[in-house]
């Protein structure tokens, strides 16, 4: 462990160099919680969005307040901020990477009949899904032709068509 602690530096006095190594580490750990945590847990962003921006937040509030060393730890946040960048442009060239970092969508309703075991591995309950279907104007869910879990964490509804 002492190689570690050599690479990320002390609890205070880290130098610019470990504080970037602490930043990429952070960035990875983030990106693993979000994804343990659901994608619903944070429905409107990303996985990278939501780690640069806390991330980003701290560094700056922390350096404001004089809890850091302004050079380093602004040095260490652009590492983060360019390292964000690299990954969303690289998972617009990569299917593997973007799933990894952005999960594919998951079917929750195929006409009318509820995949209770996808819902239940993504934390969809019975009352998400009926509250996805009334805004979609849909009242049962019997009358849905499709509801996905999106990768914002959003579940879109598609009605079926009524015979008129």
């Amino acid at each position: 462990m002492d190689w570690f602690r050599a690479l990320i530096g002390p609890d205070e006095g880290a130098d610019t160099a470990q504080l970037c190594v602490r930043a990429v580490l952070i960035f990875f750990l983030g990106v693993l919680y979000i994804r343990i945590a659901g994608r619903r847990t944070f429905s409107h962003s990303s996985p990278l969005d939501i780690i640069v921006a806390l991330i980003v937040g701290s560094n700056l509030s922390r350096v404001m307040t004089g809890k850091a060393d302004v050079w380093p730890s602004i040095t260490a946040t652009l590492v983060l901020v360019v390292l964000h960048r690299l990954f969303a442009l690289l998972t617009l060239r990569s299917g593997f990477l973007a799933r990894i970092m952005k999960a594919d969508p998951v079917v929750l309703i195929r006409d009318g009949a509820v995949d209770r075991s996808a819902a239940r591995r993504h934390g969809v309950g019975q009352m998400d899904l009926l509250e996805s279907a009334r805004i979609e104007q849909v009242e049962r869910l019997e009358d849905v032709k499709l509801a996905t879990l999106e990768n914002s964490g959003k579940i879109s509804v598609v009605p079926r068509r009524r015979a008129s």
